[in-house]
């Protein structure tokens, strides 16, 4: 059997096998993880070497030349037998810089690796996203400015309502995914460093080795947090940094599943009425059996996915909630399945979400027709208005227009001819002397419904959202986004 096909005999997570990045698949990757390890081991020995513990330029250098070099299968035997994951790597690591055996891992804890290790990758992981976000919320901009003026109708409880643009509509979906920008970058700018904490917190090995001097004790934990590139460490920790870090982590990535899930839900709606589309390519097949559809599937792909984020934001509040004491092993099976996979699935996400939104097809002549099939009722606003403004009652004269309204309502619905509704007003007595000063193409005219639409478009765009590009101009890069499928 070749490896291919033994690989495919095996499970694989849909995340890896068909829509996360290789960017992302990177970040939570085994050789990423043991390699970062390895990283924070040969730190730390470079830190106490520095403080004057029995730790030499040599062996620091040794485990310097080894992180990325890292025999997996020796590893896997290890931990078959100890049944122990860092002390298996500790050992294996010991074997490719035999030289600094004695010192990898002085004075730590399982976790001083692990969850600093995991730290890194949702920094890591988050920078990505936040790349994603930025992206995204350029090609959003780049339709809503473009569309900012042209009329459509929208929709309550999805019953036709008054007019928005599509610009003004598109602002709703972009307005969603700057606050999830926000909520990341507060997240990265506070996010910080388990450290050099010891077993339960106390930092009571690195104190022995160090006979008592606290000063040195807090510069360890100082130096290691910034060579990894982080401005502080959590000041009190159990043995694992706090776990309601994931559960913060865990409802940003699901508020970004979220307004994803709210596009993609409004792109069906609209794929229905024919007013907007998917970009569609020139050999993509619609459905096995129906050659004509043309189905949103890029946006059920994102509803889709967008419900699994979602679903798994609750799994790191329950691990939060029922911590004991110092430390519990129960959070360990679900932390590795459920944030990885969430991370995968916003990156996915993401990259759908873009690559809709940077080929959205408008089809305005339908768009126009939709608007102007319900233009009569909502003209007769302003029919009454100019009717009170000629002397008419206007409670009469609203009573008046909610019976034509009803019953050419009725007769639309029962025909399904145009909306006969100001011809009925036209020929009322109540209206003589007024309606004939209205000219009635005029007030059809689908923009004198809209508001300032255009307006809050261009207003949101050029205060909120162009410096906000602006300052974020080294993420930006070209494309729509990729699919993998």
């Amino acid at each position: 059997m070749s490896k291919d096909n033994e690989r495919r005999s095996l499970y694989s997570s849909p995340l890896v096998a068909r829509y996360a990045s290789r960017e992302m698949l990177e970040v939570f990757s085994e050789q990423r993880k043991i390699s970062t390890w390895r990283l924070l081991w040969t730190e730390l020995a470079q830190a106490q070497c520095e403080l004057g513990l029995p730790v030499t330029e040599e062996q620091v250098n040794a485990m310097r030349r080894s992180i990325s070099d890292i025999d997996f299968e020796d590893a896997a035997e290890e931990e078959r037998r100890i049944r122990h994951d860092v002390m298996a790597h500790i050992r294996t690591f010991a074997k490719a810089c035999p030289e600094a055996a004695g010192v990898i891992h002085l004075g730590a804890t399982s976790c001083f690796v692990a969850d600093n290790t995991d730290l890194i990758m949702f920094r890591d992981g988050c920078r990505l996203v936040r790349a994603g976000l930025v992206n995204l919320i350029a090609a959003l901009a780049r339709f809503a400015e473009e569309h900012a003026g042209l009329p459509a109708l929208a929709y309550t409880h999805f019953q036709p309502a008054q007019l928005t643009t599509v610009g003004k509509r598109a602002c709703l979906w972009l307005h969603d995914v700057m606050m999830d920008l926000d909520d990341l970058e507060h997240f990265l700018a506070t996010l910080g460093f388990r450290g050099v904490k010891g077993t339960t917190g106390t930092q009571a090995s690195f104190l022995k080795l160090f006979d008592g001097d606290h000063e040195k004790v807090k510069e360890l934990d100082r130096r290691v947090t910034e060579s990894l590139g982080f401005s502080f460490s959590y000041p009190v920790t159990g043995q694992t940094c706090p776990r309601k870090i994931d559960a913060r982590l865990l409802n940003i990535l699901a508020g970004i599943a979220v307004s994803a899930s709210k596009f993609a839900g409004d792109m069906r709606l609209l794929a229905h009425e024919r007013e907007l589309e998917e970009p569609f390519e020139k050999e993509q097949v619609g459905s096995s059996a129906m050659a004509y559809k043309r189905n949103p599937m890029r946006s059920e792909r994102i509803s889709s996915l967008a419900r699994v984020v979602i679903t798994l934001a609750s799994n790191p509040l329950h691990t939060a909630a029922s911590q004991w004491l110092e430390r519990t092993l129960d959070d360990s099976a679900g932390r590795r399945i459920v944030i990885p996979e969430a991370f995968l699935g916003v990156d996915a996400i993401l990259s759908l979400f873009r690559n809709v939104a940077s080929g959205l097809v408008v089809n305005p002549g339908v768009i126009l027709a939709n608007a102007s099939a319900e233009i009569d009722s909502m003209a007769t606003e302003n029919i009454l208005m100019a009717a009170v403004k000629a002397g008419g009652d206007r409670q009469e004269l609203h009573e008046r227009i909610r019976v034509h309204s009803r019953a050419a309502a009725r007769e639309q619905k029962e025909t399904g001819r145009p909306s006969d509704l100001l011809d009925r007003i036209q020929g009322d007595e109540a209206f003589t002397g007024i309606i004939g000063k209205i000219d009635l193409e005029t007030i059809r005219d689908p923009a004198l419904y809209v508001g300032r639409a255009p307006e809050q478009v261009h207003e949101f765009l050029d205060e909120i959202v162009k410096p906000a590009l602006v300052k974020r101009r080294d993420l930006l890069s070209a494309g729509g986004g990729e699919l993998r499928v």
